[in-house]
């Protein structure tokens, strides 16, 4: 969950009243947030640095609230103000208004092809005659920054830019060119460089260093320019420093560009919903004009409302309350989404800073939020049930304590592994292991999912060759093995392996620990209804020296002596055995 600090003194300014912390973290609650800590800037500082850094910090009380990933619109004071307003019902819903200027004087935003294969979305708006102060302008560009980290995913799916619209003049283009190409001042930069040179300027750089890999190895880096070839931003790296905003800023030109449309749209209306109420006609935005490669336009921001209807008998059954039709009107109302009856149905109309309300679910939550959750009535359930353990694993509970006290150390192994593990070092050809692969793999130790413990067990031997002989280790665990008649083409087994490892072979150990699993299991050793032994190959084993095992009427696994080649490959010395059995037929 994203944590929005904000100045005590500033929230308790904006919501016309003071709080004890105790009852700013009930009413945080009641709205379905956490005060997660009350701390200052140099409390922050003394625990990451030290005392003797925190000299001369501010001592300005903070609040830190936990917000909801998906609201987007509490991640600044102004927002959760809005919202904490509207919930205690102090004030109403704001109308959000797109402005469109005579035609002639809209500013345009134009989008070349050059940047379909990079970045090419963009979407853009104008906050026309705002008013900053210090603390406004610090509210503007956290949002910002909060907004990279959340919805635009570091800046991957979106990049926001926002420009002193007096300093430049439309129509803007936005554009790709080779990194040579491009030329401008940075942002609180003294010179200027081209875009070679502001990659390489800001690869050591602790805030701007993580987004060089979304363009650096691409041909041609996205730019913004103004109708006189000013350079806005190249996103999503940094902004140009001749269009810089100051406090003195009055007309904010602002860009969002990226991969996803609706996300940059999201953002869009974010960003001017929190902020047009500084405009000298509060939440009003003056709309921009994006013309696409292909000749299209489209005007921004959409501040789309939509209206959304809802049976209250749903909300009541979720919700597990009998409240009526109007009552819960008034509930949502309190949570920004303005509802009233029409028949026997909530009509709800949800605003553009609503982003995250994609289904009826959403609309029920915030009623149960406004209801309260501890005015919710416990009840009993019609229907109960008694928890009890999944059989399998209580079978391999009971099984771990018998081999711990049989004298073998349990092992816990890693579910993925090479594909040599499985196939090349045990002596099989890969297509043979069924072995399910994993599609983008991180590195070559987790390529596939292991169909056997075997190797786990064997370099966990490797890694404590320096241990006392002998080495007993034992593992039950899941193997994974494709199997085209489950509906997701996998399929899991619990497998008991274990191995012996010493100066010889240890057979005969290998054989014991199989018949005592077998006696803790109570199945008899023989061929009728028990189980038996038989002679066979392995290619992980030494030849002669392999028995496969049979219970229940089927093969359940293999116990011997193994290969030279195989221990060799493990990187190990000495002779080892081993065993391995599924255990799922004595559940």
């Amino acid at each position: 969950m994203p944590t929005v600090s904000v100045k005590r003194h500033l929230l308790f300014q904006a919501l016309g009243r003071s709080y004890t912390d105790e009852e700013f973290d009930e009413l945080c609650f009641e709205f379905g947030l956490e005060l997660d800590e009350v701390t200052s800037e140099k409390d922050i500082i003394s625990k990451e640095k030290g005392e003797e850094k925190a000299k001369g910090a501010s001592e300005t009380v903070l609040y830190k609230i936990d917000v909801p990933a998906n609201r987007y619109d509490l991640l600044c004071l102004e927002g959760l103000v809005r919202g904490l307003q509207v919930f205690k019902e102090r004030i109403n819903l704001p109308r959000y208004e797109k402005i469109i200027p005579p035609q002639g004087e809209v500013q345009r935003l134009i989008i070349t092809e050059e940047t379909v294969q990079i970045r090419p979305h963009a979407v853009a708006a104008v906050l026309r005659d705002i008013t900053f102060t210090k603390e406004r302008y610090d509210s503007f560009i956290d949002l910002q920054e909060k907004l990279h980290q959340n919805i635009c995913r570091l800046r991957a799916l979106v990049a926001i830019g926002t420009h002193d619209l007096d300093t430049i003049s439309g129509p803007f283009t936005f554009t790709a060119k080779a990194p040579s190409e491009i030329k401008f001042k940075p942002l609180n930069q003294s010179k200027e460089y081209t875009a070679s040179q502001i990659m390489d300027l800001y690869r050591t750089d602790s805030h701007l260093r993580h987004y060089l890999h979304l363009i650096e190895s691409k041909p041609l880096y996205p730019v913004i320019y103004d109708s006189n070839g000013v350079v806005l931003s190249m996103p999503p790296i940094i902004n140009g420093d001749h269009t810089k905003i100051s406090l003195n800023t009055r007309n904010v030109f602002v860009e969002c560009t990226g991969t996803d449309l609706t996300k940059a749209k999201i953002v869009l209306d974010t960003i001017v919903t929190m902020f047009s109420e500084y405009c000298a006609k509060p939440f009003s935005v003056e709309a921009v004009e994006v013309v696409y490669p292909n000749g299209k336009t489209h005007i921004y921001p959409e501040l789309a409302y939509r209206k959304e209807k809802v049976k209250p008998e749903l909300i009541n059954k979720r919700v597990g309350i009998s409240e009526t039709p109007s009552s819960l009107a008034k509930l949502l109302t309190r949570m920004c989404l303005k509802s009233h009856v029409v028949g026997n149905t909530l009509e709800i109309e949800i605003p553009p800073t609503r982003a995250d309300v994609i289904h009826a679910c959403d609309i029920v939550e915030d009623a149960a939020i406004a209801y309260g959750y501890n005015n919710i009535q416990m009840t009993v359930p019609k229907t109960y049930t008694i928890a009890n353990q999944l059989p399998l694993n209580k079978l391999t509970e009971l099984l771990r304590l018998d081999l711990a006290a049989a004298g073998f150390t349990e092992a816990l192994t890693f579910a993925l592994c090479s594909q040599e593990d499985i196939a090349d070092k045990l002596g099989m050809d890969l297509s043979a292991t069924k072995a399910v692969r994993i599609a983008n793999p991180k590195t070559t130790e987790f390529q596939v999912a292991r169909t056997t413990l075997l190797p786990g067990l064997l370099k966990t031997i490797a890694a404590n060759r320096k241990m006392p002989l002998p080495l007993k280790l034992f593992e039950i665990s899941d193997i994974v093995v494709k199997d085209p008649n489950t509906d997701v083409g996998a399929k899991n087994y619990r497998h008991l392996g274990a191995v012996y490892y010493n100066k010889s072979p240890g057979f005969e150990i290998i054989h014991g620990l199989l018949d005592r699993v077998m006696q803790l299991l109570e199945v008899p050793p023989n061929k009728e209804n028990g189980y038996t032994i038989k002679a066979t190959e392995g290619s992980a084993f030494f030849p002669g020296r392999c028995a496969e095992i049979f219970a229940k009427g089927q093969s359940i696994g293999k116990l011997g002596v193994l290969h030279p080649d195989v221990i060799t490959k493990f990187e190990l010395t000495m002779p080892c055995s081993a065993l391995e059995i599924n255990i799922e037929p004595f559940v």
